[in-house]
Parts: structure tokens; C-alpha cells; sequence
């Protein structure tokens, strides 16, 4: 691809040559860094060059896609107003990893059905991070993160995977709010880390209430868009891994997405309401749709594979196959006391032994209730 003279969304998103590329005269010093993780994947993250105290600077702004190429020029143009007044971008208010921590939980905790939660992420945090704790944000490095989880990774693999979503979402937000420009506890960590014992298997799940923490770590990651989009939309619709996946533009209509009967578990049509957050999956979908049919296309426009979806969960250390979504929304379900034949119809299932107007009915305004509310709960965003 030839290089523009200044960025261009396609170009941002397309580009696979590690290399720095500037936006040209009148780009505030906006440049995008693309390179090869030590895992393979591509990294691109934003940063700007600016004089401070007649020195020059870069300033981080955040990775792609989190942060798109409108959001890092308008940045740029805050921060040239910001030093053109006379203050330092990078301020000596630095937050400390504590400090970050506070700051991720304040964005989530009004979300969070038990109180206890903020409270076991601050523990788990301050007891096992000690070493990293009071240090400022941009003093952390990913052999920082590392040396934390080493000592529980493996002996105490529930809390390992906690601790290192937590030290993400702390992070997380320090980058979001360009304190720093990358995630010293995200993608860098996933070649580091063995792999933990037991985790692979058919139908693991995650409680209900961390599948929004879940999704964002798989956001952030550098997987290719189509995989991390098609594990949102499992998410969103609680349908399986094979449906999805095979998810093509024209059975979609409106709101409704319907399942062709040759596609289906029940050998059977299935409508599947789509939530205003799955439309805006879909919106995403077809910034790169292809030709080949598919919303979700690999990057050779075929069918994207299941161990493609199952391999992002594991890269990103989640104790969670794309199957075990479904447990997930389940149990959302129980503890939102949604009926029964509600529940199993969002799954999919057959519902055997109801009467009257369930025999006639696939009760598609009341499933689309749910999903719009499960919807909400699982695009809570960690920044």
C-alpha cells in the first residue's frame, strides 16, 4: 500500500509494515507507530511530538482502535492549546498503579450488583502487587507485571487470571487518559505466561459479572478486528460459536438477525433480536465488509475458524472458551429472574413440557427485552 501524505482511516487500518507514520504538515505531530509484538501480532499505538520548555517531547495517546485516527487528531490539537498555554503535559500528577486502580473501579463499581466486589479488587491488587503499587504508572514495565503474577499464575490460577485482569483495567485507563501509550499488563504478557492447567476445556465460563471486564481485555488485544468483533457478538446474542461465525449480510433484516434452519442446532429457523449494542457491532462489521458474504470474514474473506475465537481467549489469559458465553448469559439470566422459557429460547433451545401461546410463539418482543438489557450489562466499559 503507498503511503499517504497524510493518515487516512483505511490506511490506519489496513497498514501492516511496522514503521512510524506521521500525518504530514498540519498533523500537530501525530504520528502512528505499527510493530511486531513478541508474539507476532500487530501493535499500532498513537503518539505526538510536541516542544515542551522548548525540549521536545513525545506524548503517548493511546492504541488502535481503542483510540481512532479522529479521536488521536483531536488530542493533538488539545494538547498544541494545552502547551501553548504554558502547561506541561506530562504533569507531575502522574497517578501511581494505586491510584490508576481507583480510577478503573470508579468507572465500574455503580455496575456492580455485590459491594464486596470493589473491595476484593483492591485486596487482591495491594497484596499481590505490593512491589508495583505506589509506583507511578509510567515506571511499570511488562517484566513489572510479570514478576507480580509469576507467584500465582500457576499455583493460585483463578486468582492469577483476577490479578492480571485487574492490573489491565488499571492500566487501561492510565492509557486512555494518555498517561501513558501502552498497556504494560495487556497484550505483551499473553507469549510470557504459561498456559494454565485445566483451561481449554469445552464449556468453561466466566461469572456473569466479569464477561464486560472479559470483552474489554479481548478489545484491546491486537487480534485481527473480525475475531474480536465475532466474540462480542457471541456475547451479545448467546448464540453458538458455529452460528456466528457463519453469520452472513443477508440474514440480517433490521433488528432481527434470522438463522437459516441448515445452520441451526434444532435443524429449525431461528430469529435472534439484536440489541443496539450488537447493531453496533454490525456497524463496525461493515466498515470492513468484503465480498465474500460473511460479517465476520478472516483475513483471506473465508469462514473465521473456531480455534481463531477459542485462541484470542487463552492469549489473553481468561479461563473462558466462546461457548462458556452462553453459560455466562445464563446465569445472568437466573439471577435476573428471567422465566424459564424466555431464557431457553435466547439459548436456542427447545423448550419442552409449555403450553397455550409458548407452542405458537418463539416470543421474540420478550427475548428482545432481554438481550437489549444483557446488551447494556455486558458493554459496561472498564475506561
Amino acid at each position: 500500500m503507498d503511503r499517504p501524505r497524510t493518515l487516512t482511516a483505511a490506511f490506519v487500518r489496513t497498514v501492516n509494515k511496522p514503521g512510524r507514520y506521521g500525518d504530514g504538515r498540519g498533523g500537530y505531530g501525530l504520528s502512528l507507530l505499527v510493530r511486531t509484538t513478541r508474539n507476532g501480532r500487530l501493535s499500532k499505538t498513537w503518539s505526538q511530538r510536541l516542544y515542551i520548555g522548548g525540549k521536545p517531547a513525545m506524548v503517548g495517546l493511546g492504541s488502535y482502535p481503542i483510540v481512532t485516527l479522529a479521536e488521536a487528531r483531536a488530542k493533538c490539537v488539545e494538547n498544541r492549546r494545552t502547551v501553548e498555554h504554558g502547561r506541561d503535559l506530562r504533569s507531575p500528577e502522574m497517578p501511581t498503579v494505586a491510584e490508576a486502580l481507583e480510577k478503573a473501579i470508579a468507572t465500574r463499581e455503580q455496575h456492580w450488583r455485590n459491594p464486596r466486589t470493589a473491595k476484593a479488587w483492591r485486596s487482591s491488587v495491594h497484596n499481590h502487587a505490593a512491589a508495583i503499587i505506589d509506583r507511578r504508572v509510567d515506571q511499570v514495565s511488562t517484566a513489572d507485571i510479570l514478576a507480580v503474577l509469576n507467584p500465582v499464575w500457576t499455583t493460585k490460577p483463578e486468582l492469577g487470571r483476577k490479578l492480571r485482569q485487574r492490573l489491565a483495567m488499571a492500566f487501561r485507563w492510565a492509557v486512555a487518559s494518555n498517561h501513558i501509550s501502552t498497556n504494560p499488563a495487556g497484550e505483551a504478557l499473553a507469549g510470557l505466561l504459561p498456559r494454565h492447567a485445566g483451561t481449554g476445556g469445552h464449556f468453561d465460563s466466566l461469572p456473569a459479572s466479569e464477561v464486560p471486564a472479559a470483552l474489554d481485555t479481548i478489545d484491546a488485544s491486537a487480534a485481527f478486528w473480525s475475531t474480536k468483533a465475532a466474540i462480542r457478538m457471541l456475547a451479545l446474542t448467546a448464540t453458538r460459536s458455529s452460528e456466528v461465525r457463519g453469520m452472513r449480510w443477508d440474514e440480517i433484516h433490521g433488528d432481527v438477525w434470522t438463522i437459516p434452519a441448515n445452520r441451526t442446532k434444532t435443524a429449525k429457523p431461528q430469529r435472534v433480536p439484536l440489541s443496539s449494542a450488537a447493531l453496533a457491532v454490525l456497524d463496525q462489521a461493515r466498515t470492513h465488509s468484503d465480498n465474500s458474504g460473511y460479517v465476520f470474514p478472516n483475513r483471506r474473506g473465508h469462514q473465521t475458524t473456531v480455534e481463531a475465537l477459542s485462541k484470542l481467549c487463552r492469549d489473553q489469559g481468561l479461563a473462558m472458551t466462546p461457548h462458556g458465553l452462553r453459560s455466562s448469559f445464563r446465569s445472568w439470566c437466573a439471577e435476573q429472574g428471567i422465566t424459564r422459557e424466555v431464557a431457553e429460547m435466547s439459548l436456542g433451545h427447545t423448550v419442552r413440557g409449555v403450553e397455550g401461546a409458548y407452542q405458537r410463539s418463539d416470543l421474540l418482543d420478550a427475548r428482545a427485552e432481554v438481550m437489549e438489557q444483557w446488551g447494556q450489562y455486558v458493554s459496561m466499559k472498564g475506561t
